[in-house]
């Protein structure tokens, strides 16, 4: 006599009790548990963090506390650095200057990146792919170089005084890095020269993934193209400005190389910025201690002013 058996699809099932179901569930644990093996794969990239970025940073900001000149027995000084970077007149002014340099870093190239950024991406200029690496191309060229190239620029005897003298402005011509007036401001533009273009091609980005229904909504409720960059291409765009405030404010806060091949800090100490400051008293003066307080100062400030802006893009986000 043949034995029927029942196919796999016929086979009674045993179902788990809730309880059981539950009690198995707790002892597996969420997805990535035990969260030690995580932390492994995290280790190796902490270790070079916090070789080449905790530490010297700990270091410097013990070394702020010493009066040391880098090569003798440094004295312990507290809070007097602190409180020299406070009270010198030199090294306040040095802050104000890199204030002055975020607004030609960040702020004017954003308006300049938001500009051509609509219009281009309005246009549908043909290309654009071109048009982005020769933007992003000063991005790529080290500041050295810039810097010498700008320098021959700004010279007496350079283009713009060229230019001037060629349209009848001869007397506007002047020596542009070494008059009080002009120094800070001629270096700026450089800065907004260079920083203009990896906003743009940041903001293109953005304004890229922006769905085209939008636009079309916009324009049925018969918005110009004001009304369009202001209600469609601006809220959209909002965590691309965040990323380009943070790079181009913290480029224009540890400024050094532009600084030290344009004007060394002059006229004067009218060009001088923290982080020349740093090289200043630690190389030349033999200062070691002061230049560490104003690297941890400077750091303080990067950090707070970069903090700011993300809270604020994230408040707007929401």
């Amino acid at each position: 006599m043949a034995v029927r058996t029942r196919p796999p699809s016929e086979r009674p099932t045993r179902t788990r009790p809730p309880s059981e179901r539950a009690s198995r569930a707790r002892s597996l644990g969420p997805p990535g548990e035990p969260r030690r093996i995580g932390y492994l794969y995290v280790l190796p990239a902490f270790l070079v963090y916090a070789v080449f970025a905790l530490y010297p940073l700990l270091r410097a900001v013990h070394l702020s506390l010493f009066e040391w000149d880098g090569l003798t027995v440094g004295t312990w000084a507290g809070l007097s650095n602190y409180q020299e970077v406070l009270s010198d007149e030199r090294l306040r002014a040095s802050f104000g200057h890199a204030l002055v340099l975020m607004g030609f870093f960040a702020l004017v190239p954003l308006v300049v990146g938001l500009v051509l950024a609509s219009v281009l991406h309005r246009a549908s200029v043909r290309g654009l792919g071109f048009f982005r690496t020769v933007v992003f191309l000063p991005q790529v060229v080290a500041m050295v170089v810039i810097a010498v190239a700008w320098r021959r620029i700004y010279a007496p005897d350079g283009t713009i005084n060229s230019v001037l003298t060629a349209i009848g402005l001869e007397s506007w011509t002047r020596g542009w890095l070494g008059e009080y007036a002009f120094a800070l401001p001629a270096v700026g533009l450089i800065g907004t020269w260079f920083e203009s273009g990896l906003v743009t091609v940041l903001l293109l980005a953005g304004m890229g993934r922006i769905p085209r229904d939008l636009y079309e909504a916009a324009r049925l409720d018969g918005a110009g193209a004001f009304r369009e960059f202001f209600a469609v291409t601006l809220p959209s765009v909002r965590g691309e400005i965040a990323v380009a405030l943070t790079l181009t404010v913290i480029a224009a806060l540890k400024t050094f190389d532009l600084i030290y091949m344009t004007t060394s800090g002059g006229p004067g100490h009218q060009t001088t910025v923290p982080s020349y400051e740093v090289y200043r008293q630690a190389f030349e003066i033999g200062q070691v201690g002061l230049a560490c307080t104003i690297g941890v100062c400077l750091t303080v400030v990067i950090f707070a002013i970069s903090f700011v802006i993300t809270r604020v893009g994230d408040r707007v986000a929401d």
